[in-house]
């Protein structure tokens, strides 16, 4: 009874939060690394299925965690001020006439904040449930005996849930293990622990610079509907976009989603690329951010390659959105020409961590091999569903057409991870030892975006 419970109770789940999941017209899954689960856009020059005479013979998956609340000292600062803002004003807005979408700050005590910092929301347990079921049923043959998250225990829970639905009472024998578990200088999953030499303060002055653009004319709009007495600062307009996001992680409808227009969400969306993409992409300084990217793609190869012969068939690995987005600039895939930046919104960019990272993200990295198709061992990455074009390792139409490559010509793609070892000179210009590693972290936190 309980699992045929379960079992139902996710039938009415995916209806609530899979309706519309490959609409992107929708301004609520465009809420950067912020955004509930949704399947990414097709692309329309890839077949979404292999060839018939193909089978997969080993499977990679890193999954980000899911939904959680708001992680960072900032974030949090921003929601509670709001609230404060709000809880002053309190007299004010009672008898004022405030358009439609604004009357939820006159019922009750108003707007009030009820999130969990770092933790994952039920919403999120539900995601990693949901795809641990989904996982099994589209890879039945493969398994393991072991999973690996990081340390944090937001990413621990998620892959316990994940076990849950792939493996139901059978999880209890598998082995759960985070990176601490695992020998070896640096992780796969976990690099920056390993780069104390990063900037995490660029990040913060990028996004800043374009935060300080589009959010006075939003708190400007806001405060001509408000009464006498009421006044939003940009701080206040800020905490309320981050509710709306945080609103939705959490499992309830934000009413302040209803308040801003679609081009001020945008904005937002663009600023949370930019904060990810000054992490841990393309514009960290002295290229950090694929440099540490180049960890996974060298474990990538080496399980694929199998040159150990002791490769497994199945690994199932639970990090961040920093994992599989410094991954994803180590090989090139979602770069910009010209690079991103604080300047201007380039509404048609590679890199969107909408599409890429939302919450409870999906990278499947496949081997597989052809009767007649391809010759030889091919590669090809699944992410949020949907095909993801390898473009810079494509060498024939036919490669073009499914989206993938050959295993040898990936690798020689990917020269500029395969070049790199731990603590060799490339990484410590990169990530050499500017301060320690736990003072590093701490800076990461202290702008108010955790890489978690």
């Amino acid at each position: 009874m309980f699992i045929q419970g379960i079992l139902n109770w996710l039938t009415l789940a995916s209806l609530t939060f899979n309706s519309h999941k490959h609409e992107d017209k929708d301004p609520l899954k465009r809420l950067g690394n912020l955004t509930p689960y949704r399947v990414a856009p097709a692309s329309h020059k890839v077949e979404a299925e292999l060839p018939g005479d193909c089978s997969v013979d080993r499977v990679m998956l890193l999954h980000r965690h899911g939904s959680r609340g708001p992680s960072g000292s900032e974030e949090v600062a921003l929601i509670n001020s709001l609230v404060q803002t709000l809880r002053n004003g309190h007299d004010a807005l009672q008898d004022a006439d405030l358009p439609e979408n604004l009357r939820f700050l006159q019922t009750g005590k108003g707007y009030e904040s009820h999130l969990v910092p770092e933790s994952l929301t039920i919403i999120g347990r539900e995601q990693l449930f949901s795809h641990g079921v989904e996982f099994g049923l589209k890879y039945p043959n493969f398994t393991t005996e072991t999973l690996l998250s990081s340390t944090t225990q937001r990413v621990i829970d998620s892959m316990h849930f994940f076990a849950q639905g792939r493996f139901g009472r059978e999880a209890e024998d598998k082995d759960l293990l985070t990176v601490n578990d695992i020998p070896g200088p640096v992780s796969w999953i976990t690099p920056w622990n390993s780069c104390p030499g990063i900037d995490w303060h660029y990040a913060s002055k990028v996004a800043n610079e374009w935060s300080n653009s589009y959010l006075p004319k939003i708190t400007e709009r806001l405060n001509d509907l408000l009464p006498y007495g009421v006044s939003l600062t940009d701080n206040n307009t800020h905490g309320a976009l981050y509710a709306c996001a945080y609103d939705l992680a959490t499992g309830y409808e934000s009413p302040w989603c209803d308040v801003f227009y679609e081009d001020e969400l945008a904005d937002f969306e663009y600023e949370l690329d930019l904060i990810m993409v000054a992490s841990v992409g393309y514009l960290v300084p002295n290229n950090a951010g694929r440099v540490m990217g180049s960890v996974f793609v060298n474990k990538l190869i080496d399980r694929f390659s199998n040159t150990s012969g002791e490769a497994q068939s199945l690994y199932l690995e639970f990090g961040h959105d920093a994992t599989i987005m410094a991954a994803m600039a180590a090989m090139n895939l979602n770069k910009d020409e010209p690079q991103l930046s604080a300047e201007e919104l380039r509404p048609r960019r590679r890199f969107r961590t909408s599409y890429q990272t939302p919450f409870a993200a999906q990278m499947i990295w496949e081997s597989f091999t052809c009767k007649e198709s391809f010759d030889g061992p091919q590669i090809r990455l699944v992410l949020n569903e949907e095909t993801y074009p390898l473009r810079t390792c494509a060498e024939t139409k036919k490669d073009s057409r499914f989206g993938t490559c050959s295993l040898d010509a990936f690798t020689r793609a990917n020269k500029f991870s395969t070049d790199i070892e731990f603590n060799d000179d490339t990484w410590q210009a990169a990530c050499g030892a500017r301060t320690n590693v736990y003072q590093s972290l701490n800076h990461q936190q202290s702008f108010g975006y955790s890489l978690h």
